[in-house]
């Protein structure tokens, strides 16, 4: 019995892309729960050995353990999801770029991973300060952890049409060495269903081995102070 979790083939990420990250987990969670109930039902079937036994243990620890990552991950997008925004105020989404890809520096280093950011021009928008900060830092923070050990990752900023776009971009690690669903893509997923709460256009796609991962969000039309949103 293996707790690698559902190895999904590359060709079916753009379609799995459509879902809802909730969907995601909840499909991923139907591995784990399949391989503990057939372990259990084999070991009832009949006698077996102590260290069998012992095995079957082991094994469903691994899988309760990795039902508990995905089932605190489907939290934290229903929290999300459920967040009504308490203060929001003109934000620079290209400062905040530049920020968290200083700060993951050292992970970056350390992994052997190169960032390279391109944030120049300036990206004014409206939101809630630091819920944007915490859901920039989880993004690249993914990234770095999914990215293949010395590659690349690509972090820009910059106008498109009147909205703030931001581009992750990273080549991702043999599959051999990494589950889809590994906790660093629950924590994308969690990232995704952040960025949408907060009003941006999230798109990730995925070709010969390269991910990226879009931000669109609306340009803010003036500067303006921070301001309480009731909700109704």
């Amino acid at each position: 019995m293996s707790s690698a979790g559902p190895q999904l083939k590359p060709e079916v990420l753009g379609e799995l892309s459509s879902r809802d990250p909730l969907q995601h987990l909840l499909h991923a969670l139907n591995q784990p729960l399949t391989g503990l109930q057939c372990s259990l039902e084999l070991a009832a079937a009949g006698p077996r050995r102590a260290d069998q036994y012992l095995q079957t243990v082991r094994d469903g620890l691994a899988l309760t353990s990795r039902m508990r990552d995905l089932v605190n991950a489907m939290r934290e997008i229903v929290d999300l999801q459920s967040h009504r925004r308490q203060k929001t105020c003109l934000c620079q989404l290209d400062q905040l770029v530049r920020e968290t890809a200083a700060d993951l520096l050292p992970v970056a280093e350390q992994k052997k991973v190169r960032v390279c950011t391109k944030a120049d021009a300036a990206l004014p928008v409206v939101g809630e300060r630091a819920h944007l900060e915490g859901l920039m830092f989880r993004l690249l923070e993914s990234a770095v952890t999914l990215a293949r050990k010395g590659s690349d990752l690509h972090v820009t900023a910059a106008v498109e049409q009147g909205r703030a776009r931001v581009d992750v971009s990273w080549d991702e690690q043999p599959l051999p060495e990494r589950s889809p669903m590994s906790r660093a893509e629950m924590s994308l997923l969690i990232a995704e269903t952040g960025w949408r709460q907060a009003a941006a256009e999230w798109v990730r796609s995925r070709i010969e081995g390269a991910q990226t991962c879009t931000i669109r969000m609306c340009l803010a039309p003036e500067p303006s102070t921070c301001q309480e949103e009731r909700s109704k």
